[in-house]
């Protein structure tokens, strides 16, 4: 899934005083409003996110195609 980066800046891990915070991570979908709509039901009875927690869909520049978006926090 991910590939090894050979060189090239590091990636920041953070300082200890970090460490009591949430990070926030978003995710994307895209597809038809249809399939979105589905997917994001199907993910809520599945137990990842409570329908409202999704943005509103935003047409992208593919003719039928939305993204959404869902923020998520690591503990």
């Amino acid at each position: 899934m991910f590939q090894p980066t050979g060189s090239g800046a590091d990636v920041p891990t953070g300082s200890p005083a970090q460490a009591n915070q949430r990070e926030p991570i978003r995710l994307l979908m895209f597809g038809s409003l249809a399939g979105v709509r589905e997917m994001i039901k199907n993910l809520h009875k599945r137990g990842f996110a409570e329908p409202n927690d999704w943005s509103q869909p935003i047409p992208t520049e593919r003719s039928g195609e939305v993204m959404v978006t869902v923020t998520k926090y690591r503990t």
